[in-house]
């Protein structure tokens, strides 16, 4: 397994397979293949009913080799292969989401005919990467996430046309212009709306409040709707030249919460409390009060909600005291957006109108 460490990413970008009748040139998009680790990446060492332990004891391929263990992508387009960090999705932060953008701007120049990207991503905190690269990717070509519930070599394995279809998609004319996509069992979903909802489930990546925005039938993607919110190269976000994003941190809300992990957030040195409040946005009088201490010290509270979907509404009181409401963003895509944000502002004027333009 390769090293987390930085690579050559022009040196690092290959294509892979045999080359392509010139009459073919036309026909087939170019599709670069980042290839980030995680369960599609990867193979058990104790054989095909192994659904647990193969991040543990299997082996994880880098891109070039899991392309070679599925030919029939070239059919459908002509791969670049890119490699990246083979990891586990559970390890990646923010060093890799600023590798991952430099990565996409570096193929975006070097390889100006690329009609798409495909970043392989482990899927426990695939919708975060998706997100974050949604706020903060500059080109404008297609880029789409894709991962798998089972492992390559697992019976029944999704990893085989998840892959596929993510390639279809990010090839296909209508992607561009539609933001970062994440794409798995046949769905296609917008990265500020799709989560994780399922731990073991091939159906575990849904979009709560709005539902998917497009899918693939026999190898057909068809797109139903545009995402409107503003993303990437419209974005007033820009990583690339960041060294560390403002520390912020998620409390979770719950019977009989005093407000002690609020306060132990703030002594940590949290910049800002992403809250998953009771479902609508709301606080027990002790998680109100640690907060209030919190803002003293001039911390910065976003208020989003632990039901799954909806709207945080914010009442009259919280209002007052400066909170901020995260829209229908989930705890850990409102924090994304609050730490991009407060590296411009901690303004809660300028950051409601943030959470309520992206």
């Amino acid at each position: 397994m390769q090293k987390n460490s930085d690579i050559n990413i022009v040196n690092a970008i290959s294509p892979i397979g045999q080359q392509p009748e010139p009459s073919e040139v036309a026909a087939k998009p170019k599709i670069a293949l980042i290839g980030a680790g995680g369960t599609i990446s990867t193979r058990s060492t104790q054989g095909s009913l192994d659904l647990v332990n193969y991040m543990t004891d299997g082996v994880t391929m880098h891109v070039d080799e899991l392309v070679q263990a599925l030919p029939q992508v070239h059919a459908i387009a002509d791969i670049v292969a890119v490699k990246f960090r083979a990891v586990s999705s559970t390890s990646i932060a923010f060093e890799e989401w600023k590798a991952l953008t430099q990565t996409v701007d570096q193929i975006a120049a070097t390889q100006p005919d690329v009609d798409g990207v495909v970043i392989l991503h482990g899927t426990a905190t695939m919708e975060e990467t998706a997100y974050m690269l949604h706020l903060t990717c500059k080109v404008n070509i297609p880029i789409v996430l894709v991962g798998a519930q089972r492992p390559l070599s697992a019976l029944s394995s999704d990893a085989p046309l998840n892959l596929l279809n993510a390639v279809r998609v990010a090839g296909h004319a209508q992607t561009r212009g539609m933001g970062v996509l994440v794409c798995l069992n046949d769905e296609i979903h917008a990265a500020r709306e799709v989560t994780k909802a399922s731990t073991a489930r091939l159906h575990a990546f849904r979009s709560p409040d709005f539902g998917i925005i497009g899918q693939i039938d026999a190898g057909e993607v068809a797109f139903y709707r545009q995402p409107l919110r503003r993303w990437g190269p419209n974005s007033q976000f820009d990583i690339r030249d960041m060294k560390q994003l403002p520390r912020v941190d998620i409390a979770y809300a719950y019977a009989g919460d005093d407000g002690a992990v609020i306060r132990a957030l703030v002594n940590t040195g949290a910049k800002g409390i992403v809250i998953a409040a009771f479902a609508g946005g709301r606080l027990s009088t002790a998680q109100t009060s640690a907060c209030r201490e919190a803002q003293h010290k001039g911390v910065v509270i976003v208020l989003s909600t632990r039901a799954g979907s909806g709207k945080a509404m914010i009442d009259a009181q919280l209002q007052s005291m400066g909170m901020v409401a995260a829209d229908n963003l989930n705890p850990q895509k409102a924090r994304i957006l609050l730490a991009l944000s407060l590296s411009q502002t901690n303004d809660p004027e300028q950051l409601k109108h943030i959470f309520a333009s992206y």
